[in-house]
């Protein structure tokens, strides 16, 4: 009994004599006004800009302004009942993300808190919501597609995976429904998705995660919301935290392709916690940094070296236009900081041209390059001469006499006009659009009537399907291989029994 006293007794003493006090220190400020989205507070001598700090011990908020006697900061949290006097505390830690593979399938909120109900998050690791963007030297040429399933885009305006391409056009005109289309047809390519809702409306985020759950693209897809009703500073961060769920993913090797859906809301609420915050207002009132806080979201996306990863993160930003005004402050400095933009028009809109992408005002800066090879053979001159069908259309309406020649060119640009056309959320495969695409350039579609074309383009692709020997070649095919003999033979018999039977 003795001896074991002993033994305890000694077990206490070498417990005490390993043990190191190290009290833990906190620094704690307090909240001396709280504005519409925002607040003031002092006391917090070392904090961090972009740290977060609780209010109350309940709202967290973001350090936006650092002053010699005060910190203003953007609130992430419902701020019912916070007052001056309330405690404000440092948490010694910036504004992180849980980051992973977890997150696919899920619906989340910019701070990666579930909102579809589906339990915690399982994610090994939090990211600061601003990382650098990767090192020019890390960074790898635009190679590969993203494939849209959109044939006007995947023909004139390429994505290639790892650039920017800017959606841009009028309110209620298409936007959303080209980057959802985009993210549909990623299914079975190897391409993950972030889908950011950035200040919209409950309703309009909710139909567009049904719309990816009903089209099994949720299985692939990451949804990251920040609706219209929340905090300015939720808004504010939701992009940047989108972009960090992404980059582990791109860091992991994977591809990644983001939606921002829109930046025109992003703006305007950074805009509204500047001025909150009094800084000195710029043109349009935005603030002078505007330009700075978009160009660091999107220069982090970017194809990686293999030996840095090999992954990739496709951004598809979509803003919102006024009145057909693209030099608008926030639209020029989109196009100016992306690699091309597609201009979504609402006239071709109201006309009935879905998608209602104007080839004129778009362009891709690097996707060509990307491109697979057989859109070249079928697709080369087809900007240039749908252009100029446009300009001799819009000359035709004046009632002028036209010649053959004219009247053919313009006969030939409707065929291709309706060859683009695709009702909503529906995609074509590579070689399905290849193979339209020559049926055009080449001329077979000219004789069939314009309102048939849409049941001749269907059982065109019903016959072709089953040659999957022949679809697979033609996108990869040069201009001189003789895959486009066999294509010509296929489209000449087909189209030899569409005149049978038009004319008996």
């Amino acid at each position: 009994m003795q001896d074991a006293l002993e033994t305890g007794t000694q077990a206490v003493d070498r417990a005490l004599g390993d043990y190191d006090y190290a009290p833990t220190t906190e620094e704690v400020g307090r909240v001396i006004a709280v504005g519409e989205g925002i607040a003031w507070a002092e006391g917090l001598g070392a904090v961090g800009s972009g740290e977060l700090v609780k209010l109350a011990g309940r709202v967290s908020a973001l350090v936006m302004d650092i002053l010699p006697d005060k910190v203003g900061l953007a609130l992430l949290d419902d701020a019912t009942g916070l007052s001056a006097g309330d405690e404000a505390v440092r948490t010694e830690r910036v504004l992180d993300v849980p980051v992973g593979a977890g997150l696919v399938g899920r619906v989340v909120d910019p701070l990666g808190r579930p909102l579809d109900g589906g339990g915690p998050v399982d994610a090994p690791a939090r990211w600061p919501v601003e990382r650098d963007a990767p090192p020019i030297m890390h960074r790898a040429p635009v190679e590969r597609p993203v494939e849209t399933g959109i044939t006007v885009i995947d023909a004139l305006i390429p994505v290639g995976r790892g650039q920017r391409e800017l959606i841009l056009g009028d309110r209620q005109t298409g936007k959303t429904d080209v980057a959802l289309t985009t993210i549909l047809n990623q299914q079975g390519k190897d391409c993950l998705c972030v889908y950011c809702a950035v200040g919209q409306r409950s309703s309009s985020v909710a139909s567009a995660v049904e719309t990816l759950r009903q089209n099994g693209a949720l299985e692939y897809t990451m949804v990251v919301v920040a609706e219209g009703g929340d905090q300015p500073g939720m808004i504010y961060a939701a992009p940047f935290a989108a972009t960090s769920m992404a980059e582990y993913l791109m860091h992991e090797g994977r591809d990644v392709l983001v939606v921002y859906d829109d930046l025109t809301r992003h703006a305007v609420a950074y805009r509204q916690l500047s001025l909150l915050l009094r800084r000195p207002p710029g043109r349009e009132a935005f603030p002078g940094d505007i330009f700075y806080l978009h160009s660091r979201l999107l220069e982090r996306a970017t194809h990686l070296r293999d030996e840095h990863g090999g992954g990739s993160l496709t951004a598809l930003p979509v803003i919102e236009t006024e009145a057909q005004n693209l030099s608008a402050y926030i639209p020029t400095n989109l196009i100016s900081i992306t690699d091309g933009q597609i201009y979504v028009n609402p006239d071709l809109f109201r006309k009935g041209q879905l998608p209602a992408v104007d080839v004129g005002k778009s362009v891709s800066r690097v996707g060509g390059r990307a491109q697979h090879p057989g859109y070249r053979k079928v697709a080369g001159d087809l900007r240039l001469s749908y252009s100029q069908f446009q300009e001799l259309e819009a000359f035709a309406r004046f009632g002028t006499r036209l010649d053959e020649s004219t009247r053919k060119t313009l006969e030939h640009g409707r065929r291709v006009r309706e060859a683009f056309k695709q009702r909503r959320y529906e995609r074509l495969s590579a070689p399905e659009q290849v193979s339209l695409l020559f049926a055009v350039t080449s001329g077979f579609l000219d004789t069939i009537p314009v309102e048939n074309l849409p049941d001749v383009r269907k059982r065109l692709t019903q016959t072709l399907e089953p040659r999957e020997d022949l679809m697979e070649q033609l996108t990869q095919a040069g201009p001189d291989d003789g895959v486009w003999e066999e294509l010509q033979g296929e489209m000449e018999r087909f189209f030899a029994a569409e005149g049978g039977d038009d004319n008996p």
